[in-house]
């Protein structure tokens, strides 16, 4: 069965139900079923069924966007990073508000998680705004759409640069830190080493 978004609530107690009933399941989610997936909705239904400890449930590791993403922009997470969903369909938005603003002031590298939708146009804009309150005009950003799928696209430049308008929900935006920088198209986050060991 394949369903939508909005609909993975229904997808997590069909699957529960169908492996209650001694039936083998698997709950295919896309990226890795534990970053913004849907293996914790999936232990949440067995735990509200009481059927955790009656259920072998196994999460099977996948290749997170935000890990896809940096490997196309080069090595932008080399050191301390933040991920936040842009999406307030299930958190409000000042907590999102908030966690920015927290994570741009601490100089984390953000990676930005359901960035813009047709509906939700307005968030990402209203996010550059707070991250550039703590950021550089000049620090680099990156843009990655459908990584290692079908339509690919990667796109690098300044902070000041990104147009909301070329991201959307199949996009991962990443900010870098005040040390990344761009080598050519590439972002590159040190972690230290050439500073302590030269």
């Amino acid at each position: 069965m394949i369903t939508g978004m909005t609909r993975e609530l229904d997808r997590a107690r069909q699957a529960v139900a169908a492996a209650a009933a001694g039936r083998s399941v698997a709950v295919v989610s896309s990226g890795d079923a534990g970053v913004y997936g849907m293996a914790g909705l999936v232990l949440e239904v067995l735990e509200e069924a009481g059927l955790l400890a009656a259920i072998d449930c196994q999460v099977v590791p996948g290749v997170p966007a935000l890990a896809a993403a940096a490997a196309l922009l080069g090595a932008p997470l080399g050191h301390d990073f933040a991920v936040v969903s842009l999406s307030d369909l299930l958190t409000p938005w000042e907590v999102i508000e908030n966690r920015l603003a927290a994570a741009a002031g601490a100089d984390f590298i953000l990676v930005l998680y359901n960035p813009r939708s047709r509906r939700r146009d307005w968030q990402l804009p209203q996010a550059l705004r707070i991250i550039a309150a703590a950021r550089a005009p000049e620090t680099p950003v990156g843009v990655v759409r459908n990584a290692y799928r079908e339509e690919q696209s990667v796109w690098t430049g300044r902070l000041d640069g990104l147009d909301p308008d070329q991201v959307d929900m199949l996009s991962i935006v990443l900010v870098g830190n005040r040390s990344t920088r761009l080598a050519g198209a590439k972002m590159i986050t040190p972690r230290g080493y050439f500073a302590k060991y030269g």
